[in-house]
């Protein structure tokens, strides 16, 4: 009878490991586009995760989006590659060539969200190697925020229509004491705002010709670069704005330094927050000479790493998260425009802030979407690293704009060409 208790023991015990073995089961996920609001947010959704699917665990990894490209391309570099990672656009080329992300194309063929996912996001997903390694959670599209009580007190009663009116308005504006016309973002993250100036003041969306040759050295380019240096050497933006990134210039609009910023969905959250409905507005951004605009569009998205140990589990996060339901609630929370068909039609997306976004999306005749050329490996370092520096020496005077629009044709154009090259059909 000892012997039977001891074995029964015995097996419950094997049992409670097993259970506890399942229990273990941990998916690491690592946070690029990080704030603490966002962060929280994103913690309340892995909680939910966690409850309904018991044996589940996930250690998030949030890394400060200032450093998040050299900190994250160490981490990989050092092998300690997570299962999930939240993955810009830009940074896709460089892990998919190199072979480090799983193709998520067998799981999307068994999930049955995919039946309303947008055909944006298996595209955008899919730039390299026609395979989507990388599901996009929403979508990033420029527009422009106006305060209109600054622009009443500098007698202007709407937002500029095109950049010659663009560059008036600021100086109007700039006249007030303490005030400035632009929000301008010289450091993190300038770099897609920057270029869709270069392009509306050019007529021209993209960064290529078709053999291949980057049109970011135009004469009209460099015109929308020189604008901007100028804009900010002539006071109409702050001096400080040489290094500003989202945060200071969110913080810039709503503590009314400044009347115009250029930015997406996500920094409606703060400003927001800050002031009254009734203050501002986001119009669509103003034409060049050809009468078009070229708002950038811009994404980020889930993607699973190759070497994960995890995979199974690792997907079941993703198809979370990724939901109709999870979804919406992200795009709301974060500022994105969601990824699944009819999602724009809540309540959340109808309002006059809103109108901005929603107009250059619907009107293809006057807004072309413009979207970075995710498939180059060396994208991410050139615009989170060396453009930003090179933008920074032409608004401080250090560098004339054309030959920093020279430097970046060259190395653009020896990706693309390179790339064209490896890709012969």
């Amino acid at each position: 009878m000892r012997r039977l208790t001891v074995m029964l023991a015995a097996v419950a015990g094997l049992a409670i490991s097993a259970g506890a073995a399942l229990a273990d089961t941990t998916v690491k996920m690592v946070e690029v586009i990080t704030s603490p609001p966002r962060t929280e947010f994103l913690k309340k959704q892995i909680a939910e995760f966690e409850q309904a699917n018991p044996g589940i665990k996930v250690e998030l990894v949030s890394l400060p989006w200032g450093q998040a490209f050299e900190k994250f391309l160490t981490m990989v570099q050092a092998g300690d590659t997570p299962d999930v990672v939240e993955m810009p656009e830009r940074w896709m080329g460089l892990y998919a060539n190199n072979g480090q992300l799983e193709d998520l194309g067998p799981y999307m063929a068994k999930w049955d969200d995919a039946k309303t996912l947008g055909d944006r996001a298996k595209q955008f997903g899919s730039t390299v190697n026609n395979t989507q390694f990388m599901i996009p959670y929403g979508y990033y599209v420029n527009a422009l925020f106006w305060n209109k009580k600054l622009f009443k007190e500098a007698g202007l009663d709407r937002p500029p229509a095109t950049l010659d009116e663009f560059v008036e308005f600021s100086k109007k504006i700039s006249a007030i004491p303490g005030k400035y016309g632009y929000c301008l973002r010289g450091g993190p993250g300038a770099f897609n705002g920057m270029h869709m100036f270069m392009n509306i003041a050019d007529g021209k969306g993209g960064y290529f010709t078709d053999d291949g040759v980057s049109t970011i050295n135009d004469e009209g380019s460099v015109k929308g670069l020189q604008m901007l240096a100028d804009m900010y050497k002539n006071g109409l933006a702050p001096k400080d704005s040489v290094s500003w990134g989202f945060n200071e210039t969110v913080t810039g609009f709503y503590s009314g330094t400044c009347a115009m910023l250029n930015q997406d969905p996500d920094a409606l959250l703060g400003i927001a927050d800050k002031m009254s409905a009734d203050d501002f507005a986001v119009a669509p951004l103003p034409v060049g000479p050809s009468g078009k605009s070229y708002p950038t569009l811009g994404y980020a998205g889930w993607a699973m790493f190759a070497n994960s140990q995890h995979k199974d589990e690792a997907w079941k996060l993703m198809a979370t998260l990724l939901s109709p339901k999870d979804n919406l609630e992200w795009a709301k929370e974060v500022g994105v425009v969601p990824i699944h068909n009819g999602a724009d039609q809540d309540a959340h997306f109808k309002t006059e802030q809103f109108k901005g976004w929603f107009t250059e999306l619907s009107d293809s005749s006057k807004y072309e979407m413009v979207t970075p050329p995710t498939h180059l490996e060396n994208l991410g370092n050139f615009v989170d690293q060396v453009a930003i520096k090179n933008f920074q020496e032409v608004l401080l005077g250090q560098k004339p704009a054309k030959d920093v629009a020279d430097e970046w044709a060259k190395f653009l154009t020896k990706e693309q060409q390179d790339w064209l090259a490896k890709n012969k059909k």
